[in-house]
């Protein structure tokens, strides 16, 4: 399988969510993250059963704002979105795509770091798809906590990450059955050891039970996983 030309970025230095990452993030994903395509479906479902009308409905790490879309389809007319963005790439993108939305009040896309500064809502569904994982280690916690704060009852977190092995052992076949995914995906070894090591300290996962706990400290105690393939996972978080 050949490797579209939006997505032959090959990272030079550090993991930078810049112009050439935005430009091709949506094929990356799909080639790079396995099932795809399901989890996005089982993100979506879930989000539509928690909505709830005159809330806000937020996306942290909206990126090009594709996992906001079909909520925006569905429910643009009785609810009030918030795409939370830090890269400024990822966050022009945003503004282009939706901005007959954000003339009309509907969305709102916010260009902020989130290590500093928490979206003010009042929402019934929380996104956070693959970005608590690039965020250091002693943000997320107050991060999550914010999350909770801001949740109506009976709102819903949906939250993905990449995730560790709960052993060394563990961990390293899941990353080496993830590499022959990606291969087969049309990467060759050389791009994928590149990624990596450009990921390395930009991308910091913790294990699947850290992660769980992280969630009751911050007050969630309807907590489960919805979607897991091998070192990816989703969580759904009920207050």
């Amino acid at each position: 399988m050949e490797i579209s030309a939006k997505d032959k970025f090959e990272p030079t230095g550090k993991w930078e969510f810049n112009g050439a990452v935005t430009e091709c993030f949506e094929d990356m994903l799909k080639r790079s993250i396995p099932q795809y395509d399901v989890m996005r479906e089982l993100v979506t479902k879930l989000a539509v059963s928690h909505q709830q009308r005159d809330t806000d409905i937020v996306d942290l790490g909206a990126s090009r704002g594709d996992a906001v879309a079909p909520l925006i389809d569905k429910f643009g007319a009785y609810n009030h979105f918030i795409l939370a963005e830090k890269s400024e790439p990822m966050y022009k993108v945003c503004q282009e795509r939706y901005s007959g939305l954000i003339k009309t009040g509907i969305i709102d896309v916010k260009n902020i770091d989130l290590r500093n500064e928490f979206p003010f809502c009042h929402a019934s569904v929380i996104l956070s798809i693959l970005t608590l994982m690039f965020i250091p280690v002693n943000y997320r916690q107050k991060i999550i906590e914010d999350v909770y704060k801001s949740l109506s009852p009976g709102g819903a977190f949906i939250i993905v990450e990449k995730i560790l092995g709960e052993t060394g052992y563990v961990d390293q076949l899941m990353v080496n059955h993830y590499h022959e995914k990606k291969m087969n995906s049309g990467y060759t070894r050389d791009s994928i050891e590149r990624k990596a090591m450009s990921l390395e300290g930009v991308l910091v996962p913790f294990t699947a039970r850290f992660n769980e706990q992280m969630f009751r400290n911050s007050g969630f105690t309807k907590i489960d996983c919805f979607w897991r393939w091998m070192n990816f996972a989703g969580w759904i978080l009920i207050k």
